[in-house]
């Protein structure tokens, strides 16, 4: 019996033990993980940037179900324009997506009330228009807020383009001068740019071939047919579309390889983009060979956000990458299923305020995030970084590191306010841990001239002062040994 009660107390113990140990908090897990890559580009977790904080469907905005929506904007005064494409129409949302302003269905041409077919594309310009991507009617539609028409880009006319081609945009985006830039379906020529009076001006964004003499020669003898059937460029599939404060578009594309699925062009059209220390600005580094998410990832779109951020949205496992001017990769989150904050077919990616929306055509809803601490904090610590500065942002960073101790990003920042401040012990330290070789050399070249002027001057008079002080020495031992041999003598 005695036997059976030690068991039984035993058994007790062991199990009052497991219950004492403490287990994650359900409800704080997400249904996506949440990492980065390190110097050595291995996985590394992170705490969650940003979580998910509702959506906003046809349904709860009671206009009926969305069907195949495949792009949002956010206007200048922060309204929300929805391109419902298989419904054919742009559906207007207040600045708190909670109701409809207007439904966009039909407009005024000439006299006939004519109506969308299969908008793709939608974009608000700062100066106040709506820009359609009209695809099934192979046009552009521009009118003014109220829905008043101001203009209608149809079919560009180019020799490269040859007599048959079918102009289908998708996606369209505007700069500061009205210029249209339009990817357009079965493209691969670049992106087409129009003008403010609509007229096509050329493409943008292609990657240019350098010729050699004999094809210089037969460019100038060829026929208008052997021109057009000339390839000049490298075939460049673009998927989405947005352009900074600056007038720098940027444009995503695919690439198998993995390595860049986004582009920072200049107006001359040059891919200025950096890549940061991974060289990578083209998504997940580890990818699997095979299976339904293999491959490379599949960037289908790109928000700027401000101050050099900028967020890049995977098709393929549904994920957000978000990268500083610098091209560091900041946070990761997202994920394909079936929870709430994970998608079907993701389509596009906008920012709203202070969050970020995520348009999945296959569930036919927008889903909102929200920033956690740790995502605010890196976004201001890089915010404060891109102005010039870093000093501001140190508490920051100090702040980013109590919530992820292993964050290389935010020990860089630190040592390099450290460096800007004259403090290049410090630097160095930090800037061990951030892994920024680049800027601990820096450090490390100044900290050891510092160490050589401060101790050389100390050495120098080492130097001079020792031969000085044997002499006084060995003069005052003769002097004593003469008083020595004197007093003797005596």
């Amino acid at each position: 019996m005695k036997r059976y009660q030690r068991i039984s107390a035993f058994v007790l113990a062991v199990i009052l033990t497991v219950l004492s140990i403490p287990l994650p908090v359900l409800a704080d897990q997400l249904p996506y993980d949440t990492y980065n890559y390190d110097y050595w580009d291995n996985v590394v977790a992170t705490p969650a940037a940003y979580v998910p904080d509702g959506t906003i469907s046809g349904v709860s905005l009671e206009v009926g179900g969305f069907a195949g929506p495949q792009d949002i904007c956010v206007a200048p005064n922060g309204d929300l324009y929805i391109a419902d494409t298989g419904n054919d129409r742009i559906i207007v949302v207040d600045d708190r997506g909670e109701k409809v302003l207007k439904i966009i269905d039909s407009f005024d041409n000439g006299g006939t009330q004519d109506t969308f077919n299969a908008p793709t594309g939608v974009c608000v310009s700062e100066n106040g228009q709506l820009y359609i991507a009209d695809r099934e009617n192979r046009r552009i539609v521009v009118l003014e807020l109220d829905g008043r028409l101001v203009k209608i880009v149809e079919n560009p006319q180019a020799d490269v383009l040859g007599e048959n081609y079918v102009f289908k945009p998708l996606k369209i985006s505007v700069d500061y001068a009205d210029r249209i830039y339009c990817i357009a379906q079965n493209m691969f020529q670049g992106i087409l740019v129009f003008e403010t009076d609509g007229e096509f001006s050329g493409f943008f964004g292609t990657i240019n071939v350098t010729l050699s003499l004999w094809e210089k020669f037969w460019k100038k003898v060829a026929t208008k047919e052997e021109r057009e059937n000339q390839t000049l460029y490298i075939a460049t599939e673009f998927t989405g579309i947005d352009i900074d404060d600056n007038g720098f578009v940027y444009a995503t594309n695919i690439d198998e390889a993995g390595e860049q699925g986004v582009r920072r062009l200049n107006p001359r059209g040059e891919d200025v983009i950096k890549k940061g220390r991974n060289e990578n600005v083209g998504g997940d580094l580890w990818i699997a060979a095979s299976g339904t998410y293999g491959g490379a990832s599949q960037i289908t779109d790109v928000v700027y956000r401000e101050r050099g951020i900028y967020s890049l949205l995977d098709r393929k496992r549904g994920r957000i990458f978000t990268y500083d001017h610098e091209g560091n990769l900041l946070y990761i989150f997202g994920g394909i299923g079936t929870q709430e904050g994970t998608f079907n077919v993701p389509s596009a990616i906008e920012q709203w305020g202070d969050k970020l929306l995520v348009l999945d055509a296959g569930r036919a809803e927008i889903y909102i995030f929200s920033a956690t601490e740790y995502g605010a904090l890196i976004n201001e610590a890089v915010g404060l970084r891109f102005d010039g500065d870093e000093a501001l942002a140190v508490d920051l960073w100090k702040r980013v590191l109590e919530l992820d101790e292993n964050n290389e990003l935010a020990n860089s920042g630190i040592g390099k306010a450290y460096l800007s401040a004259g403090d290049n012990k410090m630097a160095m330290k930090y800037l061990k841990l951030g892994m920024n070789r680049e800027y601990y050399s820096v450090a490390f070249k100044r900290y050891r001239s510092e160490f050589l002027k401060q101790y050389l001057g100390y050495g120098l008079t080492a130097v001079i002062a020792v031969p000085v002080l044997i002499a006084l020495v060995n003069k005052l031992r003769d002097r004593t040994e003469s008083r020595r041999k004197g007093g003797t003598g005596k």
